[in-house]
């Protein structure tokens, strides 16, 4: 089968994939490398959902402040996600309810799957944050903060503030449990991470999919 059959089929590849942040790919927006295994070496593709139809605003991490087993992971957002479908966890609910572009394995990302999608895709031109922004799972992996430069915002024309595919302005949820009682969060802002807003406040969630390298 072909390199493109299989990048159709959301299928594994090979060489071939998504090579330019922010193209359309695998039923969203290609996002980044991650590497599960935090070796810098590439285990998958991080593809984001459309805006219109895969991110919602104003949504919480769950409707009461209590512990939420299963979320505890800082890159395994498929399974912190599955772990939270239900009622009591409204931004997760949204992610793995979505069908897109055919695939129906979205999921709300976890901490730092969210933050590559800020580092490569970041909206703003704001000075970043520079007490966030380390990731051992980002490809190359990151051992140090950001500066107040970088990231720059995105080159990727239609995700920069105004555009279509934009990130709000604003703070979006991960999937990984802060906690007992708060969610993780990363502002697509100035970058800032953190853990300690409580879960049932109402943030941003963008969900997104993998695609194994």
């Amino acid at each position: 089968m072909s390199g493109i059959h299989l990048a159709v089929l959301g299928m594994n590849f090979g060489p071939f994939g998504p090579q330019v942040i922010g193209e359309a790919y695998g039923g969203g927006y290609y996002a980044g490398q991650i590497s599960t295994t935090a070796n810098s070496v590439p285990t998958h593709f991080l593809i984001v959902a459309p805006k219109s139809s895969g991110e919602t605003l104003s949504i919480k991490w769950k409707t009461s402040n209590t512990s939420t087993s299963g979320t505890s992971s800082v890159i395994n957002g498929p399974t912190n996600s599955a772990n939270m479908n239900n009622a009591s966890h409204p931004a997760a609910q949204f992610c793995e309810g979505l069908t897109i572009g055919g695939f129906s394995d979205w999921y709300m990302p976890a901490k730092n799957e969210l933050e590559v999608c800020y580092y490569n895709l970041k909206p703003t031109t704001t000075t970043n944050q520079t007490s966030s922004g380390i990731n051992t799972n980002a490809v190359p992996s990151r051992g140090s903060n950001y500066t107040a430069g970088t990231p720059a915002q995105t080159s990727a024309t239609d995700f920069q503030t105004g555009n279509t595919q934009a990130y709000a302005s604003g703070t979006y949820w991960a999937s990984t449990e802060g906690s007992a009682t708060n969610g993780t969060y990363q502002s697509f802002i100035n970058g800032l991470q953190g853990s300690d807003l409580p879960k049932d406040f109402n943030f941003n969630v963008r969900a997104v999919r993998r695609i194994a390298v």
